[in-house]
Formats: structure tokens, sequence, C-alpha cells
């Protein structure tokens, strides 16, 4: 087994364990929906259907990008493509630098092609690998267009994951003109291409910054959730790496929580997509009210794919159910009249939300 299929095989081995989430909360208990206690609908006519990017999609749900580039991926990218083909999800791939350096590979990228020929596949690349590290010298546009081929993407994600790359002990550190090469990865791309945080979530000012460079639609990876920054101390640890091993554990919670990083992301007027620490309906529900289009869910359902198909489609029955509830306890017939929803923020998110009011108003901000 290579480096990257060891890393990416040991990253999914860590992110199911103790220890791999962050301990700051995603703040989606700060998020209260107004409750309608007469709602004057009947659950059926709840309708989860949404559009993004130009496509009507029959749920809001993506199963976010987690795995490939090793033997168990494909099983378990296999589970994955199946359920969004059955119950109408969009689907991330993890990255897919391993297969791009091994075309052997590929195959357990493209299962999620294979076995979701109807779902909307977005596929992934690493912002690392858009500039020169060392000798190693970037992608280019050969490369982008066999990332979108390889998997036949509707959209292609390029995730940022700085945090990750600055404690992993084999990571990049050269992150010099990635404006530039985010901006040039657009041009190349023949599909859409979404700019992905992995669980540092995002600002107003890097949410502009990034619209500026032509990207589609933003996916905010907010604090919360699995924290990239913890495998990677974790990893650092097992490899007796004390480098690793202490930046991890100072920066394992670094930034945003996803329910403030969905409304800073909002400014920039790009779709929002809302990951990082959603664990049921009802996070799915306050995500779309707070702005969100898509709402990402990895960690639980890359847990049910591990145990096989059928329990990745229970899983989601229970997620999107307990949305369509979310929703008719807000009197909310459609995804668009729930984004019309104006939620109360209390405790944490709205001391987030007003500190960073005052910072940006105030004279030389």
């Amino acid at each position: 087994m290579s480096g990257i299929e060891s890393r990416k095989s040991q990253h999914v081995e860590l992110a199911m364990s103790a220890g791999s989430e962050s301990s700051r909360s995603a703040l989606w208990e700060d998020v209260v929906l107004p409750p309608v206690a007469i709602p004057e609908m009947a659950l059926s006519d709840i309708d989860v259907s949404t559009e993004f990017l130009g496509r009507r999609m029959p749920t809001p749900l993506l199963i976010s990008g987690m795995t490939g580039g090793f033997d168990e991926a494909l099983e378990i990218n296999r589970n994955l493509a199946a359920a969004a083909e059955e119950l109408g999800l969009a689907i991330g791939t993890g990255s897919q630098r391993a297969a791009l350096a091994n075309p052997a590979l590929e195959a357990t990228y493209s299962v999620v092609r294979d076995h979701a020929p109807g779902a909307y596949v977005i596929g992934n690349i690493g912002m690392s690998q858009l500039v020169a590290q060392g000798s190693e010298a970037p992608f280019d546009e050969t490369q982008i267009e066999r990332a979108v081929e390889m998997i036949g993407a509707d959209a292609l994600a390029v995730h940022l994951n700085a945090v990750e790359e600055l404690i992993q002990t084999e990571g990049d550190r050269d992150m010099a003109g990635l404006h530039d090469a985010i901006a040039t990865c657009v041009g190349w791309s023949p599909v859409p291409v979404v700019a992905k945080e992995t669980g540092a979530g995002m600002t107003s000012e890097t949410a502009t910054r990034l619209a500026a460079t032509g990207v589609a639609a933003i996916d905010v990876g907010g604090v919360g959730g699995t924290s990239f920054a913890l495998i990677e101390a974790a990893r650092a640890n097992n490899a007796g790496d004390s480098r690793g091993t202490r930046l991890g554990a100072t920066f394992g919670d670094w930034g945003v929580p996803t329910a403030a990083a969905v409304i800073e992301a909002g400014s920039a007027g790009l779709p929002v997509i809302a990951t990082g620490g959603l664990r049921n309906g009802l996070h799915i529900a306050k995500a779309i009210a707070l702005g969100a289009t898509l709402a990402g869910i990895g960690g639980p359902i890359i847990r049910a794919a591990r145990q096989g198909h059928a329990a990745v489609i229970t899983e989601v029955e229970h997620l999107l159910e307990e949305l369509k509830v979310a929703m008719m306890l807000t009197g909310a017939r459609t995804i668009e009249a729930l984004a019309q929803t104006r939620p109360v923020l209390i405790g944490r998110a709205a001391e987030w939300v007003n500190a960073r009011d005052q910072r940006n108003s105030s004279p030389g901000a």
C-alpha cells in the first residue's frame, strides 16, 4: 500500500474512532426555529426537493465527500452511491489525488457513478495540489479534467484543509498563490467548482475572496464535527511525531462553528453547503433556515456504510423524516418556505453574530 493509500485508510479508521470529533459545538442548539402550533398541513404535503446550481434535486441532503483511494473504500463508496441513487441524494467523493497518481485506484472512486448514475456527484481535489510543493508540480488542466471524467462529476470540490496540512506529518506547507490557483482551476474545470472547507469553517471575508475566484458554491465545513486536526494529531502520535502531536492538540478545535459559518458564508452571495456536525434532520432544517442550500453529513453515514447498503438507507430515511417533521412544525411545506423562516439566535451563536457585526461596523474595520 502506497503512502497516500495508507493515509486514506488511516483517515477513515480514525474518523470512526472516539476522539476524532471537535470538542466544540457546531452551535445548532443556539439556533431556534419558531414553532407553529397549528401547522394546517399533512406530513405527506411536505416537499423536500430543492435546486442547486441549476438542477432540481429530490432532497437537500449531501453525502459529504469522505473517502476513496484504498481497498475498503470501494465497498464503502458502493454502499453510499446505491443509497444516493435510491433516495435522491447528492454525493461527494474523497480526494481523488490517490487515483490521479495511481490509475489502479480509480475504481474506488468511479464506483460512485457506476452505482449512482442519476445522482449529483461532486468530485474532490486538494488545494495544495494546485500550487507547487517543492519539486512536485501542481496539477495541470489535464489532471483537473481527468478528475471530473473519472467519476462523471457534476461539480468539482477543491478542499481547503490548511489546518490539516500544517499538522500532518507529511503535509504540504506551501500555500502561497492559492487564490490565483483556485481561479485558474475554475477556468480549467469543465464543471462548476465548489470551495470546500474541511472542518475549520468559513468567514465572510474568506467567502468573499473565494467568490472572486469564480467558484460556484461554498461548503463551509465548520467546527463541530470530524476534526482532521485531531485525526492528524493521532496519526502523528502513532508515528512518534511530537511536532504534529503538539500542533494537533493546540489546533484541534480551530475555526468557526458550522452554524456561524453558514451565516458568514451567505454574505458572498453564492449557494452554501452546510457541513460539520450535522447529526439529525433538525440540524438540516436549521442550516437551511440560516441560508444553506444543501446540508452535508459525513461521519454518521460513513459509519452506516461500513455496515452495508441497508444501514445507509435506514440512516438517511431517519434524517429525511426528521427534516420533514421539523418543516411541518415550522409551517414550511417546501424547502423554499423553510429558507424564509427567521430563526432566533441565542447563546454563543448570537454572541458570535453580534461580535462580528460590531467589528464590521466599527471604524477602520
